[in-house]
C-alpha cells in the first residue's frame, strides 16, 4: 500500500519517450506510478510497479488498474499516452493497420478510463489526461493522417464529455495534443523535415510535454482543456 496520502498515477506506453519522462516526472512529484506497456521492465524502485500488457486488450486494462489498487491503494491520475501513428495515404491503409491505431488509441483508452474513472468515484476525485495531436484540429498537406485524426479527434471529444460529465464531481479531464516531438519513433535523418512543419522551426522536446501534463495536473480550475503544445502548428502554417 502507499504510504497515507501518496497519489497514484496510472501511465501507458510507459517504457520510452514521453512515457518514460512521465513516469519520473510524476515520482518527482511524489506519486507513486503504475506503468505499463507491452515491453516494460521491471522497476528497482519500489514506488513503481510495472504492469507489461498490450493496452488494446481488455484485460491489459483491467490487470493495470486491479495491480495498481493492489499495491497502492488507489488511483488519482490516469495519463492515456499510449499510441500509434502510421502515416499512409488515406487509400493504402490495410485491416491491420486500421485495427493496431483503433485498438491502441481508442480501445486502449476506453477500458482502462472507465475503471479509473469508477475508482476516481470512489476516492471523490482525480484527474484524466490523453495525449492526442494537433492533426485532429489542423490537418497539414505535408502529412498523411486520416487514422490519427480519426483517433485523436475522437479522444479530444471524448476528453470535453468526460470533462462535463464529471465536472461536479471533482474529476477532471484535459488533453495535450502534440505537434511532432523529439522521440525514439523518430530516426534522425527525419529531424530537419520534422522540424520544419512546426512555425516555431524546431520539434517539441519530451521535456515541454511533460511540463504541459504537470500543469494540468496542478491546475484544479482547469477541465476539458485541449493545450496544444505544437510549435505553433494550431495557429496555421
Amino acid at each position: 500500500m502507499s504510504s497515507q496520502g501518496q497519489k497514484v498515477a496510472v501511465i501507458t506506453g510507459a517504457s520510452q519517450g514521453i512515457g518514460a519522462g512521465l513516469v519520473d516526472a510524476y515520482r518527482k512529484l511524489g506519486y507513486a506510478v503504475v506503468a505499463t506497456s507491452r515491453s516494460i521492465a521491471e522497476s528497482q524502485d519500489p514506488d513503481v510497479l510495472t504492469v507489461p500488457g498490450d493496452i488494446a486488450e481488455r484485460a491489459t486494462a483491467e490487470r493495470v488498474i486491479a495491480e495498481g489498487v493492489a499495491r497502492f491503494g488507489r488511483i488519482d491520475t490516469l495519463v492515456n499516452n499510449a499510441g500509434i501513428f502510421i502515416p499512409k495515404p488515406f487509400t493504402e491503409f490495410t485491416e491491420e493497420d486500421y485495427d493496431a491505431v483503433l485498438g491502441v488509441n481508442v480501445n486502449g483508452f476506453f477500458r482502462i478510463t472507465q475503471l479509473a474513472v469508477e475508482r476516481m468515484l470512489e476516492q471523490g476525485g482525480g484527474h484524466v489526461v490523453q495525449i492526442t495531436s494537433t492533426l485532429a484540429d489542423q490537418a497539414n498537406s505535408h502529412v498523411t493522417s486520416v487514422l490519427a485524426s480519426l483517433t485523436k479527434g475522437g479522444l479530444q471529444s471524448a476528453t470535453k464529455a468526460l470533462a462535463i460529465e464529471y465536472a461536479t464531481r471533482g474529476i477532471r479531464s484535459n488533453a495535450v495534443a502534440l505537434g511532432t516531438i523529439r522521440t525514439p519513433m523518430h530516426s534522425p535523418e527525419h529531424h530537419a523535415a520534422l522540424a520544419a512543419l512546426h512555425p516555431v522551426g524546431r520539434m517539441g522536446e519530451i521535456s515541454d510535454i511533460v511540463d504541459a501534463v504537470l500543469y494540468l495536473e496542478n491546475a484544479p480550475f482547469v477541465t476539458g482543456e485541449i493545450l496544444h503544445v505544437d510549435g505553433g502548428q494550431i495557429a496555421g502554417h
